[in-house]
């Protein structure tokens, strides 16, 4: 295995965690946002995946990072440079290349045939894409003492928790964002029998713990409540009117702003463009500003449908930045954060402009309400409709002294609530429940 960087100094007996995030190959996840492995390892930061490295950190836990890639042909260890964390790059096996490239041949050529043929040679795709032995001797080198995989609606937790049967490992599972199977469906027989098996589940929105719960049969005790962190002292408020200076925007717009990974449809991106030309049609003699940041395969479509509605006052910079001064200068400079997605985990980016002291307006994903809503609100959550949107976006555009006021609200409850080290208690407090000889508690 080659190593690329400089590996931290270990603390003696420092239990370790295995954290594996989605993707059958994580390229599947880059691609999407122009990012390369390379640059993963040694430019990406923020997010739940590394603001879960940071908030176990904070609570004495190691995490290992371990992902599989196109790009390898043997195991490699490289180093997460901003965080120092391990990262673990495995090969695919030949079955899973072969299975993935027998898929996009039966999509391309349509048919009935190949859609009756498509689902199980993508069932089989999703289960042979993790490589248990290999994931054991990682495991061993590493030390782990319990493995974490991203989503337990995939088929590489059903794999992992195998494997951790195996090794007398405990395996968790959190929730971003992924989607049941239908319980008729060959997978979603084999998740109704391993997610009851699981040694704990991390849910962020109460609304998915409580459909886990009743799906599952679980017990309450067996689902976490935990949300993604943010470092509060990473994204804090910035000065408006030196941000609009910088970026050449004048003093007294009204301006929004939106930034992540341009999906259309899951990130309600249709829904944002009808919404804002409802708000400048409805104020022809505003300057009315909507600042964008971030790029990906919907960039096209996102032009075509922006020419259409013939928008005004967008500023896109149309490239995924793992920059983040750029975001949170974006950030500074608005009055408030849109976010419109219709489907989410527990989504960073809002939390990102609350804790930068913005307001957000947000359509109703999975765990915007729980960061949203409460007796002081630090933003308004609506249903997943344009008007609807439009209509909270323009009463904190006409009235930006409010937005103000509800962007310290924010600022408030991030702190309290979101914060690495509040987070890591309730990760260490899953773990320990899952091993507690390993996992210990700090005193009292």
């Amino acid at each position: 295995a080659s190593i690329v960087g400089r590996l931290p100094t270990l603390r003696k007996r420092e239990p370790v965690v295995a954290l594996l995030p989605w993707g059958d190959v994580y390229e599947d996840y880059l691609d999407g946002i122009g990012v390369s492995l390379d640059e993963f390892c040694t430019e990406m930061s923020g997010g739940y995946l590394f603001g879960y490295v940071d908030a176990l950190e904070r609570v004495g836990v190691r995490t290992v990072l371990v992902l599989w890639s196109r790009n390898v042909s043997h195991p490699e260890r490289r180093v997460h440079v901003p965080t120092g964390a391990s990262v673990w790059a495995l090969p695919p096996t030949r079955v899973h290349m072969a299975a993935r490239r027998l898929t996009d041949r039966l999509d391309a050529s349509g048919g009935q045939l190949a859609r009756r043929l498509e689902r199980p040679v993508r069932f089989v795709a999703g289960y042979c894409a993790t490589t248990p032995r290999v994931l054991a001797r990682v495991l061993a080198q590493e030390g782990c003492s319990a493995l974490m995989v991203q989503e337990y609606e995939y088929p590489r937790f059903d794999v992992c928790l195998l494997l951790g049967k195996l090794l007398g490992i405990p395996v968790l599972a959190t929730f971003q964002g992924g989607r049941p199977e239908k319980g008729r469906t060959l997978e979603g027989w084999v998740r109704g029998r391993t997610v009851p098996r699981a040694s704990g589940l991390l849910i962020g929105p109460r609304r998915e713990a409580k459909a886990v719960r009743e799906r599952y049969g679980l017990s309450p005790e067996e689902v976490t409540l935990v949300a993604n962190p943010i470092d509060v002292e990473e994204w804090r408020p910035g000065d408006r009117w030196a941000a609009r200076s910088e970026m050449g925007l004048p003093e007294d717009a009204a301006i929004a702003c939106w930034h992540g990974r341009v999906d259309i449809r899951r990130k309600g991106l249709d829904i944002l463009v009808k919404a804002w030309s409802l708000v400048c049609e409805e104020r022809p003699d505003a300057d009315l500003r909507l600042l964008l940041c971030g790029g990906g395969a919907g960039n096209e479509r996102l032009r075509q449908m922006m020419d259409k509605a013939d928008v005004r006052g967008v500023h896109w910079l149309d490239v995924y930045t793992t920059d983040r001064e750029i975001v949170r200068r974006q950030l500074a400079a608005s009055d408030l954060f849109v976010f419109p997605s219709r489907h989410e985990g527990f989504a960073v980016a809002p939390m990102e402009a609350m804790a930068c002291a913005r307001a957000v307006v947000a359509c109703d994903a999975p765990g915007v309400a729980d960061l949203l809503r409460g007796e002081r609100p630090g933003g308004i959550v609506v249903g997943k409709k344009a008007g609807k949107l439009a209509g909270a976006m323009g009463r904190l555009l006409d009235d930006r002294e409010r937005a103000w006021g509800m962007g310290k609200v924010a600022r408030r409850r991030i702190e309290e609530r979101y914060s690495p080290e509040a987070i890591g208690e309730g990760l260490l407090g899953a773990l320990h429940r899952a091993s507690p000889e390993i996992f210990l508690l700090p005193p009292d």
